[in-house]
This record gives structure tokens, sequence and C-alpha cells, in this order.
């Protein structure tokens, strides 16, 4: 009996010893095959492209990176992680996504992805010029600039290699319909479902272009829902309309995301069927974040038609600024500014990101 009880003593001390010495439990995102993330568009994806630029949309002051690693400014419309540095992180590649012109950025960190995005940059040109922003086909020559810097350090065979193993990520239109199209006189002559053509004419340039240059894992997103933006709800709070003196979604402007997006996925559907070897998924934006608006305490938020940043109503980019008061709790808001998405809401766009789209980019 003596030599029994030893021996399942014995037996329990190896089953301890072989499950301290295994290796942690592997996240599924950590084991991708992505090995580099390459983003481009506007502001949402922006890690600091605009901080030297001649413009006003900027966020590389104090309170934007309040809640950031380190508590400083980097450029990020965010308090925090934007959603391409929660997924570089989740994916195991790196802890943050940085601009491609940030002078720190090595040749070598380019090899696992950067951002081309600029704050106030969109598909249409009178867009960028109003807002200063770098266009998408200045990002794409950015991009050209890069693909000879690696080039240059691993050859282009292996770039070709990290290029099919990349993840390209595309955000923009936002600015197109809300600070262009919505609000000034300039496209006054186009109808809203022609206007939303000359900016898919736009997008679907850049995945042909980027397919040229090696890319084969395209994510494109979505519009939100542009009238539910705390901007928009304000703006029409106070004309005359069924919005007036109400802080609610625009409900015009919701129909107009919603069309805009029946349609970019019917584009990517023929460049599907365009481009042999293209995985190119819709990233869906508009239904995470009104799933958020219509449940806000499922996600923990306490704030929803208005952000962290002062009044929440309006300001953004130099109107929030270390002069405004900001709330006790970020984490508690959809909305950091007037416009863009507080870390915690970006949290859950880039969870639901690697849940629904990625295991169709490795399919």
């Amino acid at each position: 009996m003596e030599a029994k009880t030893t021996l399942v003593v014995s037996l329990i001390v190896l089953l301890i010893n072989i499950l301290f010495f295994l290796p942690p439990p592997t996240n599924a995102a950590s084991c991708s095959n992505i090995t580099a993330i390459f983003a481009f568009g506007d502001s949402v994806f922006d890690s600091g492209n605009n901080n030297d630029l001649p413009t006003l949309v900027r966020a590389n002051h104090l309170p934007y990176g309040k809640d950031f690693p380190g508590h400083v400014p980097t450029g990020r419309f965010c308090n925090g992680k934007l959603t391409t540095d929660i997924l570089v992180s989740h994916l195991g590649i790196k802890n943050v996504l940085p601009a491609y012109l940030d002078p720190k950025v090595s040749d070598k960190e380019l090899l696992t992805g950067v951002s081309f995005a600029s704050g106030g940059s969109g598909f249409d040109e009178l867009t960028v010029k109003e807002n200063g922003a770098l266009s998408i086909q200045n990002q794409l020559n950015y991009f050209k600039q890069a693909l000879k810097r690696m080039q240059k350090l691993v050859g282009p065979k292996k770039v070709k290699n990290i290029l099919e193993k990349s993840l390209f990520m595309i955000s923009a239109g936002t600015n197109d319909v809300s600070d262009n199209f919505y609000s000034l006189p300039t496209r006054a002559y186009l109808s809203m479902s022609h206007y939303h053509d000359l900016l898919l004419n736009r997008l679907e340039a850049f995945v042909n272009d980027s397919y040229k240059m090696g890319a084969r894992k395209i994510a494109v997103a979505g519009l939100p829902p542009v009238g539910c933006l705390p901007v928009q709800m304000t703006i029409y709070s106070l004309l005359p309309s069924l919005h007036m003196f109400r802080r609610i979604c625009v409900q015009h402007q919701k129909l107009d995301s919603q069309a805009y997006n029946s349609k970019l996925k019917a584009l990517i559907s023929r460049l599907h069927a365009k481009h042999s070897g293209l995985r190119l998924v819709y990233m869906d934006i508009y239904k995470p974040l009104m799933d958020m608006i219509n449940h806000p305490s499922a996600y923990g938020y306490d704030r929803i038609h208005k952000g962290c940043c002062g009044t929440g109503s309006l300001e953004m980019g130099p109107l929030c600024n270390k002069l405004e008061s900001t709330c006790a709790n970020a984490s508690r808001y959809l909305f950091w500014d007037a416009v863009h998405p507080t870390q915690a809401t970006n949290e859950h766009l880039a969870h639901n990101f690697l849940r629904t789209l990625l295991p169709q980019l490795e399919a």
C-alpha cells in the first residue's frame, strides 16, 4: 500500500512539473501568418503622420494620448491606442503601429509595417486640399518609397514574401461626406449616390495600385454611422429640422452611410473576380458602432452622444487641447472627441476584426 501511495505521489509531482514547464497557451491571433500591417486613409489610422504637416488637423498635443503608454501625445486622434495598434499587438507583430513619417522609424521597422494614414484625408482631392492632409495617392507614393528602403535592406525577393503575408488596411470616406459633401458647396452639383460612386472609383484605383505593388490581403473599412458622430448631432441640433434642439443621430446621414456600404460590398465582390490571389474583405464599422450606441451598458459605456474631451459636442483636433477638461474615465465613453472613438471602442472594433475577418484573410 505504501509503495502504491509513493507511486501516486510521484506521478502527481511529475504531472505538476510538466504543467509548470509547459509554454502558456497561445492566443489564436498570435498564430496568424500575418507578419506586417500597412495602414492607409484618414485619422482613424493616423499614428502621427500629420505632426509636421502644415495642417490644423493634428493630435500631437494633450489631452490626446493621455492613456497612451507614457501618457504622451503621439499624433493619434485618441486618448490611447488606435485599432491598428491593438491589431499588431494581438497578432504578435509589435506593440504599436508607428507613423511612416516619424523620423525614428528605421528601415528594419518597415518590415513589420507602418501607417501612412493622414488625419483629414479622403478619397476626394477637394477634401484633402481643404484639410491640408496627405492624399491617398501621396500615401501610396510614400509606400513606394518604403518599398525601396525595404528592398535595399533585405532584397526584392524577401520583400515580395513579406507583402504576401502583410495586411493592408484602408479607412477613408468619412471626411469626404462629413467635411465636404454635407458641409461645403464644392460638391453640391452631385447627388449623394453619384458622390459615393466618385469615392468608390478612387478606392478601386487604390486597390488596383496596391495589388500591383504586391498586396494580397486587403481590409477596407466601410463608413461609420456618420450621423451619430457627436459633431454631426451638434450641427443638426442647431439647424431647423426634426433634429433641432435634440442630440440624436441624424437619420438621413445614417441612411447615406448604409447606401455607401452596400455599394462598397458590391465593389469588393467585383474586385475579387478581377484579381487572382487577392483576399479583399469588408471591415464593417457601421454595425458594431450602432450596436454600441443601441446597447451602451453591454459595453460598459455611460456616454454615447458626447465625447470625453471638453463639452464633447464640437471639440476635435486643435479644439481638443490641454485647456479643455476631460472626463474622469474615457473607457466609459464611446467617443474620445467629437469625432474619434476612445481606445475602449477601438478595442471592441479590433476584437470584432479578429473574430470575423481574420479567418477570411487566412482561409
